[in-house]
């Protein structure tokens, strides 16, 4: 059995942002443009851009930490399953660089699996995430002739053990807040625009069953929380509200601030500079009076535990294409829901 966990990626030397940001941006599911157009935008912007994501990985050490954090909870899933099966092994591929989708399904090949379980470490599908990963490795399985069945868990929006180990990184913050006045949750995910959602995908949807899900575990009755999205980029519509705007609603209302990346599973720049420098110096301008930024889930052992079992209900599964319950959970209208997207 072969189990290949996947995330988006990041450059790994401050050489490497640019190619990266190419990688990125020349992915249709990104930049729904044909080509040669969309790749020479992808090389305007990749340059562009190059400058002003050098100085934000500077403040993470000039790399990505997205690998290790992956490699870290690579071993922590592995040494779970173990204790349920021998005749395993966890591989690891990110979409937009090392190590590539080309190479880990050759390393794959070679391993000669009975069958796959891919698994993303996003929590929440989306065309623009789990989507294209999922289908680049289908497209270079079959390119090589990597003929092993494979099943896919394409999202975990309400898995329990994911949210628990949420909420008990959300009570911290919440306690400490508490000396502040009341505080305002804000579960805050990468935001996407509005016409990826209107094309069908289900991504807020399932991020505000995320939300639902956190708030009904932390049960605090009259709880003050907002489902908002973070990230924008360019001038088109994004979904909102932003987050950026909350946190500035937050200083207007003079309350206390604990927020949480709900879409994020690992450590990186969008938590660890965009979260952790940039909204935290734009709640100290608008007056927020106390904030606080909740970690990811990460290694927490109850979140792998809850990667593990679902690893364990695939494995003894008959659905080739599958949800944490094993039936199609979005609503009909969202055509991009995996149990149909990936029979296109």
């Amino acid at each position: 059995m072969a189990i290949v966990i996947f995330n988006l990626g990041g450059p790994d030397k401050p050489e490497a942002i640019q190619p990266f940001l190419f990688n990125l941006f020349n992915d249709p599911a990104i930049l729904m443009i044909p080509n040669p157009f969309r790749w020479i935008l992808a090389k305007i912007i990749s340059i562009l851009r190059a400058p002003e994501s050098k100085k934000i990985y500077a403040k993470v050490g000039g790399k990505s930490t997205l690998l290790p954090e992956t490699l870290s909870q690579a071993r922590a899933i592995k040494k779970n399953l173990s204790e349920y099966f021998n005749n395993f092994e966890i591989f690891i591929f990110m979409r937009y660089w090392k190590p590539s989708v080309s190479e880990v399904t050759k390393e794959i090949k070679e391993y000669d699996p009975d069958n796959i379980i891919l698994m993303p470490l996003y929590p929440q599908f989306s065309c623009t995430t789990s989507g294209t990963s999922i289908k680049a490795f289908k497209r270079e399985a079959f390119r090589i002739g990597l003929k092993a069945p494979q099943d896919v868990l394409c999202c975990y929006p309400t898995n329990q053990e994911f949210i628990n180990a949420s909420v008990k990184n959300i009570k911290q913050g919440l306690d400490q807040a508490k000396a502040h006045g009341k505080p305002r949750l804000l579960l805050s995910a990468h935001g996407l625009p509005e016409k990826t959602i209107k094309s069908g995908d289900p991504y807020q949807w399932q991020i505000e069953e995320t939300s639902a899900a956190i708030v009904n575990t932390l049960g605090i009755s009259n709880l003050d929380h907002v489902t908002c999205y973070q990230s924008r980029l360019g001038p088109i519509k994004w979904i909102t509200p932003s987050t950026e705007e909350e946190i500035k609603r937050a200083g207007k209302d003079n309350v206390p601030v604990v927020i949480v990346p709900i879409a994020f599973v690992s450590e990186h720049v969008e938590t660890l500079v965009e979260l952790d420098i940039e909204y935290r110096e734009l709640s100290i301008a608008a007056g927020v009076p106390f904030f606080y930024r909740a970690p990811v889930v990460g290694t927490n052992p109850i979140f792998i535990e809850g990667l593990t079992n679902l690893i364990k209900t695939s494995f003894t599964g008959k659905e080739s294409i599958i949800s944490e319950i094993f039936i199609r959970k979005c609503p009909s209208h969202f055509s991009h829901c995996p149990n149909s997207y990936f029979k296109k």
